[in-house]
């Protein structure tokens, strides 16, 4: 599976005008599931995700993890993060999971973070959506599980 993970202030998507999800504090984790990807790298990643430690303390140090601040989690799934742009200017999408597949493990993946404790808003998989943010740093990093 494959994940952007960005700390946010706020965060929130919506589909044709209708918002689906919104969190303050936490964050959001734009998902991909990739071709031949399991229910136990989705879990690793959700363990992963909700114990890195890239909120600050009361030092300022980035040495707290999601679980630790109570934060929320906006889940959204995003196949073009299976991006080949290796050849010619259009992007390919063929190491992405099939549809039926992705869909079942983005819902995998985002209960696997509730389990843990975490607040999981969502957006709606394979709609088009208007995701914003407060990007809080910024801090974004790329995931590979």
């Amino acid at each position: 599976m494959r994940a952007l993970i960005q700390r946010v202030s706020a965060a929130r998507v919506a589909v044709d005008d209708r918002l689906t999800g919104e969190i303050g504090p936490g964050l959001l984790i734009l998902i991909c599931a990739m071709q031949g990807d399991t229910e136990a790298q989705a879990d690793a990643l959700a363990a992963k995700i909700a114990k890195l430690r890239i909120f600050k303390d009361e030092a300022g140090k980035m040495n707290r993890a999601l679980l630790d601040t109570g934060g929320a989690a906006l889940v959204v799934s995003q196949f073009t993060l299976a991006a080949d742009t290796t050849r010619g200017n259009r992007p390919g999408f063929s190491t992405a999971a099939p549809p039926e597949e992705g869909r079942r493990l983005y819902e995998y993946f985002s209960g696997a973070l509730r389990g843990l404790g975490i607040a999981v808003q969502n957006g709606e998989f394979g709609a088009d959506m208007a995701v914003s943010l407060t990007n809080d740093g910024p801090v974004t990093i790329w995931m590979d599980m």
